[in-house]
């Protein structure tokens, strides 16, 4: 199996040091891709913060598609940039890191709180698999509509259903089902999000009538 298989796969895989030529001819373009990502991000952290044209211009270079509407405040992080899709009307607040050797897909409207991270790649338990600089890479898949906390992370292979929320400080290993509230460490569902979440913003709160005026 090829390294880009292996990659795309889910499978442990060794980044360079490859025999075949075509193993070795995309070590290159891996790193090309990794470089590139990394001027971006840096353009992008350093950029006037008034250069609103400029700002979405590297983020149609940088990511593998990028939606209406989309904003992120700097600074942000990628590994890749290209292997992420992101939907329309997208914010995600100070410091996302996106570990995004894998692919990461973001729906519509998703809201993304401070320090958050999603990793598509982990390492195997066993030591003799990384002292050889082994990994794998799992893609993580986020609905629309999805709230994510404060310094939340999201581990390799998870799927976050859409309209659910992620309470701060959570660390995801495992799927969230759609319409849910979150949170924890390990992540557990705690409830379903309910048409009484249209009266009460949170607990004892009810919504002002005008909130939309």
């Amino acid at each position: 199996m090829s390294l880009k298989e292996q990659m795309e796969t889910g499978k442990v895989y060794i980044e360079f040091g490859h025999a075949s030529q075509e193993d070795k001819d995309y070590e290159q373009v891996i790193d090309a891709q990794r470089r590139r990502c990394k001027v971006l991000c840096y353009e992008y952290n350093k950029i006037n913060p008034d250069d609103d044209a400029r700002k979405k211009e590297i983020l149609g270079e940088l990511l593998g598609s990028a939606g209406k509407a989309l904003w992120m405040e700097p600074p942000i992080h990628f590994a890749y940039g290209c292997n992420t899709h992101i939907g329309d009307h997208v914010y995600a607040n100070f410091n996302l890191t996106v570990v995004d050797d894998g692919e990461v897909c973001i729906g519509d409207n998703v809201m993304f709180a401070p320090n958050v991270t999603i990793s598509t790649t982990g390492h195997p338990v066993h030591p003799v698999f990384r002292d050889k600089g082994a990994q794998f890479s799992l893609p993580v898949r986020i609905g629309a509509h999805v709230w994510i906390g404060s310094n939340v992370v999201i581990l390799p292979g998870v799927t976050i259903g859409e309209n659910s929320v992620i309470g701060a400080g959570s660390v995801v290993t495992h799927d969230v089902p759609a319409n849910s509230v979150a949170f924890g460490v390990p992540c557990r569902v705690v409830r379903e999000i309910t048409d009484e979440d249209l009266v009460f913003y949170r607990k004892g709160m009810k919504v002002n009538e005008d909130w939309d005026q």
